[in-house]
């Protein structure tokens, strides 16, 4: 993923108001290296002061000039234990334990009505780190690292078009 601004953040959000922009904490973007970036598919944090508040950024396009998109999403406030479930983006079988339902106003005028999708998600945004996991023997079937490769090319690859269809899905507006 190519490094963003603040401005760029703010101005990526297709269903957020001007005052929700205005609103947004933006994380520490100085603190991370191009290494962080290079290792990122999208863009995704909690907000410190509205602890229900989450955003996801990416760009729809691999070209280095591509504008990003981004998404302001509400969590679902937790009651009971948790449970286990998958993350529809990143499909991690093994981190299963902080997946969290978010749902996110459409934009346009769908968005204006108020028209939603949620969908489950990591609660805290690893899916990048996630499909980039090491895969065990077992999900492997044997020990190859040519075979394991091609498994997180997979894993990644899915996990750019799941999280982008979402992201379509929010921007249609009819």
């Amino acid at each position: 993923m190519t490094p963003l601004t603040e401005q760029q953040l703010r101005a990526s959000l297709v269903n957020a108001t001007r005052s929700e922009r205005q609103r947004m904490i933006v994380p520490d973007l100085a603190s991370m290296t191009a290494a962080d970036w290079d290792r990122l598919d999208y863009l995704g944090w909690r907000d410190r002061k509205q602890p229900l508040a989450a955003y996801v950024v990416m760009t729809l396009d691999d070209a280095p000039d591509a504008e990003p998109v981004g998404i302001l999403l509400r969590a679902t406030e937790r009651t009971g234990p948790r449970r286990a479930a998958m993350c529809a983006w990143c499909e991690d079988v093994v981190e299963t334990r902080d997946v969290q339902l978010y749902v996110a106003r459409r934009g346009g005028a769908a968005g204006r009505k108020g028209d939603t999708i949620g969908t489950l998600i990591c609660g805290d945004f690893r899916c990048s780190r996630n499909v980039r996991r090491r895969p065990t023997l077992a999900e492997a079937g044997r020990d190859d690292d040519g075979l394991r490769e091609a498994i997180v090319e997979r894993r990644v690859a899915g996990l750019r078009q799941r999280s982008r269809a979402f992201l379509d899905e929010v921007r249609r507006t009819a």
